[in-house]
């Protein structure tokens, strides 16, 4: 028996000595990532010796990582698919004194964001991307939090911009029919997925291919009203039921659009427009102006149509009360086709902007913005479409702004605590009129 125990005892010392020894190698780079088929990797080195304790981070089209780099100095970021990423290293992590030497850059990377220490890459041949750093001394180039807030103001009048477009048509679509449109989302994307067919596949102009993408999204939103809402609402159907159905065909239209498209994300002719200094740090691409412009100039559009035409009157009017609007001898129904007819349309541009915006088109990319669309929606006053407007441009730049310190990933947290906030002063929203319960 004694013996038996000496053997066991034996045993876990040889078994014991491999253990220790892996437990004392440098960590595996990459280890705590959820492993894709798709990586970049490599070295930070200073004066030809490793640099530990360095965070490196990887950002694009919606994906955001970060990690750390070993004893060895060594470092692994998983992606989820082959595209253009940003890599970042943060310099609040480096030896003082030293930044990312510029000259030893591997070939074809080129510094972004003003720094040497972030620079868009993309794989090439391989689903694996090899990048060796090395530092040198040098002064590192930074940001005031004056700059930085106006860069991030800007953006987030951009992305406010787009967002109203969409916010708008879901505000008319509740005002006029009370159903809340949760496949709003799939609209969006529908409009993106169309300008990546005809202005990436067909290689049609996008002057062109913006003009076809709003035909289509009429289309679209003839179809559901004709097809689908309208003989629901003939039938009677309540308000929950038709909110469901609306949930139903939200996920059948988007896993449609990912059977056809497939879960890779597609660039939009001209994303990648390198950005023009403009007045001291506002620098903007050509793309971003032209956004901002359409969006303007549509968003004015709207309102000369709900302000000055008869249709657009008979929307305020069926939004205020369907019942007296259609005793006074409107026609309902031909209002409502009209509404999902012009909120589709701004639903699919509002999709081609935020392609560009975020950037690139993959088919759940709605889905990203359905709360903010509602968030817009109610902050601004439900059925009421200036109310969406305000509502979209506070949240779109309340999302902006809030990453100066929330991390990237959190930055909707800010814009949907700010509504919370809002409602509690002022239920019925910033434009909305205070109803009597019961």
């Amino acid at each position: 028996m004694i013996a038996l125990l000496g053997v066991f005892i034996a045993a876990l010392a040889v078994l014991g000595a491999p253990l220790s020894a892996s437990a004392s190698a440098p960590d595996t780079p990459g280890a705590d990532q959820e492993q894709t088929d798709f990586y970049f990797a490599g070295v930070i080195k200073y004066d030809d010796e490793p640099v530990p304790d360095v965070t490196i981070s990887v950002e694009g089209n919606g994906f955001e990582a970060e990690t750390v780099t070993n004893e060895t100095g060594a470092w692994r970021l998983y992606v989820p698919e082959k595209d253009t990423y940003t890599i970042t290293v943060d310099e609040e992590t480096l030896p003082d004194g030293v930044i990312v030497d510029a000259a030893q850059l591997p070939e074809g990377t080129q510094p972004s964001q003003g720094t040497t220490a972030s620079f868009e890459v993309e794989f090439g041949l391989t689903g694996s991307k090899i990048l060796n750093l090395f530092l040198g001394e040098g002064e590192r180039v930074t940001t005031s939090f004056f700059d930085q807030l106006v860069e991030r103001l800007i953006n987030g009048l951009n992305f406010g911009l787009l967002l109203a477009l969409a916010a708008i048509g879901v505000s008319l679509i509740f005002g006029t029919t009370g159903l809340t449109n949760f496949a709003h989302a799939e609209m969006v994307t529908f409009g993106a997925v169309m300008a990546v067919v005809f202005g990436s596949f067909y290689a049609v102009p996008m002057w062109v291919t913006i003009p076809i993408v709003l035909l289509l999204g009429a289309a679209l939103g003839w179809g559901l009203d004709a097809g689908l809402w309208r003989p629901l609402r003939h039938r009677g159907i309540g308000m929950v039921p038709l909110m469901i159905v609306s949930i139903g065909l939200s996920l059948l239209i988007r896993y449609v659009i990912q059977f056809f498209m497939g879960g890779s994300t597609r660039q939009l002719p001209g994303a990648d427009a390198p950005k023009i200094q403009l007045l001291g740090p506002i620098k903007l691409s050509v793309v971003d102006m032209m956004s901002m412009g359409i969006s303007i100039v549509v968003i004015v559009a709207v309102a000369f149509w709900l302000l000055r035409t008869r249709v657009g009157k008979a929307t305020r009017a069926i939004s205020d009360n369907p019942g007296l609007a259609a005793a006074s001898g409107i026609n309902v129904d031909r209002v409502i086709r009209t509404v999902w007819i012009l909120s589709a349309s701004l639903a699919g541009l509002a999709g081609v902007l935020w392609g560009y915006f975020r950037p690139g088109v993959k088919w759940d990319m709605g889905v990203h913005i359905l709360l903010l669309m509602f968030a817009a929606v109610t902050l601004g006053g439900l059925g009421t479409a200036f109310g969406a407007l305000i509502g979209a441009l506070i949240v779109g730049i309340l999302v902006e702004v809030s990453t100066l310190w929330l991390p990237s990933d959190l930055k909707y947290v800010g814009a949907l605590a700010v509504l919370i906030l809002i409602l509690l002063v002022r239920p019925q929203g910033i434009l909305g009129r205070r109803e009597r319960i019961g």
